[in-house]
């Protein structure tokens, strides 16, 4: 191991730096590459096999959030399917309406609708 093998090491905090004290990290760091930016700051993952990676995605939302972006961290953990408003006919004749669009209008089990078909639509009437 070299001089500067074991200063670097030396310097890496044992947590991930955030807030302010990240951002002044970065500032100090602006003459290296981004990868050993995010290394120096104390985002490292270890895998199952000990190798030691560099965590940049973690780095740069840290980064945001020290900038005051605040990240929706609800659309990232629900990565269900969404409501495209429209449907398909199935093989065997049967039109399907998804849990989305029923969840969406607070629809219950037991409800019920009256049909009305257009020239190229139909028209889904709740029933009172």
């Amino acid at each position: 191991m070299s001089k500067v093998d074991s200063v670097a090491e030396a310097t890496i905090p044992t947590a991930p730096l955030t807030g302010k004290a990240l951002l002044q990290k970065v500032k100090e760091l602006s003459h290296l590459a981004k990868r050993e930016t995010a290394t120096q700051c104390g985002y490292v993952k270890t895998t199952k096999a000990g190798v030691t990676r560099t965590d940049l995605s973690g780095f740069y939302d840290a980064v945001l959030t020290a900038k005051g972006v605040k990240l929706d961290e609800t659309s990232r953990d629900n990565r269900g399917k969404t409501a495209t408003y429209k449907a398909t006919v199935h093989k065997n004749g049967q039109l399907l309406i998804g849990a989305a669009y029923t969840k969406e209008m607070g629809l219950k089990e037991g409800d019920t609708f009256s049909i009305k078909l257009g020239y190229k639509h139909i028209h889904l009437v709740q029933d009172s």
